[in-house]
């Protein structure tokens, strides 16, 4: 029987404050946003620059202008979230190997297609993708380099750093131009992690270089708060905030309707999430060691845009 506990010390829900920041980062990208094109086939509208600050105490920052949770198969969408950085941590670059996670979404950019054109075997998303970038990052020597582990141990040994960083690029695979070829099917959007320790607390900071704010930032949100969450307890230390910057923070032009039904409705405190605590080894955990409750989001919103 698996021990969740809530290591985050979060408030009791009726002591928590709504937070707007998910909103406000709307509404500025509504009133300040310049348009531009894109490589999908539909043009967006952009800010440059937004950061978000969630101390975990004030509940788990999941999105309740919309249901993260409905009961979709073969998995729920914040599980699903969670499924895929877990994933890319342990080296997940497959479609079939991110399912094993329980993560599902990313069929859309595994196609024949896709994959051809980068002169990769279909499914796979590249030497160039998370997967392959967290786990076994190329070093000089041909060999590969697993960042998280590197850095869970120097947490331990050496916490007072502020060298905790992961990155999820690796310019040589994502490069383009007259005689280059991309060897990854999407650049990686998020990734950018510096881990901070002060006083026994962790503070995770993630920098995102392009964020699709109404569909894609809410799972990163999920997911990189899960991340600080997992971090945390691997190296014995108190979940306490998880910080959130968006270099190209941006909404689809075919997503604004969307987008104004979320901002009419009341913001409500955010929920609880629960992590097991029988495990430190941070390779070990899954989505199904999470456990959420207190979560009353707003109805789902049908047919949200995606850009391929």
């Amino acid at each position: 029987m698996l021990m969740f506990q809530d290591t985050a010390k979060m408030k009791p829900v009726s002591e928590r404050t709504p937070d707007n920041q998910y909103k406000d980062l709307l509404k500025r990208i509504k009133a300040e946003g310049v348009g531009m094109e894109t490589q999908q086939e539909t043009d967006a509208i952009s800010v440059t620059g937004a950061t978000m600050r969630f101390k975990l105490e004030n509940g788990f920052p999941m999105l309740m202008e919309r249901n993260m949770a409905p009961n979709i198969q073969p998995e729920t969408i914040w599980k699903q979230a969670i499924g895929e950085i877990i994933g890319f941590a342990n080296g997940a670059r497959t479609l079939e190997q991110l399912a094993s996670y329980g993560c599902y979404w990313w069929t859309p950019w595994g196609t024949e297609e896709k994959c051809k054109k980068r002169g990769l075997e279909t499914g796979d998303l590249g030497p160039g993708s998370y997967g392959a970038a967290f786990h076994d990052f190329p070093t000089a020597d041909g060999g590969t380099y697993n960042q998280f582990q590197n850095i869970i141990e120097q947490i331990k040994e050496f916490p007072h750093l502020r060298t905790h960083f992961i990155t999820p690029w690796i310019p040589q695979y994502t490069i383009r131009g007259t005689g280059k070829t991309q060897k990854v099917v999407v650049c990686p959007c998020h990734g950018w992690i510096h881990l901070r320790v002060l006083d026994g607390k962790l503070t995770l900071h993630m920098f995102q270089r392009s964020g699709d704010v109404p569909i894609g930032v809410p799972s990163n949100m999920v997911q990189y708060a899960a991340l600080t969450m997992m971090i945390a307890q691997a190296t014995g230390l108190t979940p306490y905030e998880y910080v959130h910057t968006i270099s190209d923070a941006h909404i689809y032009v075919d997503q604004m309707d969307a987008v104004d039904k979320m901002l009419e409705r009341e913001s409500r405190p955010y929920p609880t999430m629960k992590l097991n605590t029988d495990k430190t080894d941070f390779f070990t955990f899954t989505k199904d060691d999470f456990e959420l409750s207190d979560y009353d989001p707003h109805p789902g919103i049908k047919g949200i845009a995606v850009a391929v």
